[in-house]
């Protein structure tokens, strides 16, 4: 809407923070979430020297070993987590010496955390460091009406938004509001198919905003049809979802 324009562009001269300000701007946890995220931070997360988030988006009571080997592939190719090393022992250092990578995984289901967890527990990383995986909760099927299932949710989110380093999964809201919070381009888990495991295991999105996944697709002044991804060089459809929309920071100028 050209008559916006002028006065948005003032506001984010940054196209891709849009979310990032109004998200820390307006959502701020009540007392109680916020003792839940400052609790559960310190306890697991304040002290390690690096932190990497994982939101697994799957409504699965069983974990899908197909998964389990994407996010692997995808944390180890990327260089997000460390590769486990298939000697006794791993590097030689001491336990001070050691460097501490505290892992957040936020899921409905437990499966996945205790694979993770279990792997990196009884194998050793190639370079020696310590790898601590971590889950809040594991509420095992959405429960939207329920206060205190949303409050694990929003602390969730907020807590995924303090790592370091951020793995999502496709065309998921709660992924996208934690990348927007924290302001970072996460890497995105492509969506399986037939229970084969996609190459690449996932990418880094171009944009830390989040896809909108139900543009309008009609010109009112037309009366037609139009691609709302290219009437803007800043607005253009998302990586996960070839028909949704999000906004990019326009580097032409």
């Amino acid at each position: 809407m050209p008559s916006f324009r002028q006065e948005l562009h003032s506001l984010f001269p940054e196209k891709e923070t849009v979310f990032h300000f109004l998200g820390r701007y307006l959502f701020h946890p009540t007392n109680a979430v916020w003792g839940l995220i400052s609790r559960y931070y310190e306890a697991y997360l304040s002290k390690a020297d690096v932190t990497v988030g994982i939101q697994i988006r799957s409504f699965d009571a069983t974990p899908d070993p197909v998964i389990v080997d994407q996010i692997l592939s995808c944390t180890t190719r990327e260089n997000v987590l460390l590769e486990m090393s298939q000697q006794e022992g791993g590097a030689n250092s001491s336990i001070k010496q050691k460097k501490k990578v505290s892992v957040l995984i936020t899921s409905l289901s437990s499966g996945y955390f205790e694979q993770i967890r279990d792997l990196y527990w009884e194998n050793p990383t190639t370079t020696g460091e310590v790898v601590a995986v971590f889950q809040p909760s594991n509420e095992r099927y959405q429960q939207s009406e329920k206060q205190n299932h949303n409050r694990k949710a929003w602390t969730e989110i907020y807590l995924l938004s303090l790592t370091d380093k951020l793995v999502t999964s496709s065309s998921s809201t709660f992924g996208y509001v934690a990348q927007g919070l924290r302001g970072v381009r996460p890497w995105i888990l492509s969506e399986t198919e037939n229970q084969t495991a996609p190459d690449p295991p996932c990418r880094r999105v171009m944009s830390m905003e989040p896809c909108f996944h139900s543009p309008a697709f009609f010109n009112c002044k037309t009366k037609r049809g139009i691609d709302p991804g290219a009437v803007v060089p800043h607005v253009r459809h998302c990586e996960d979802r070839s028909w949704g929309l999000k906004l990019f920071q326009n580097h032409s100028k």
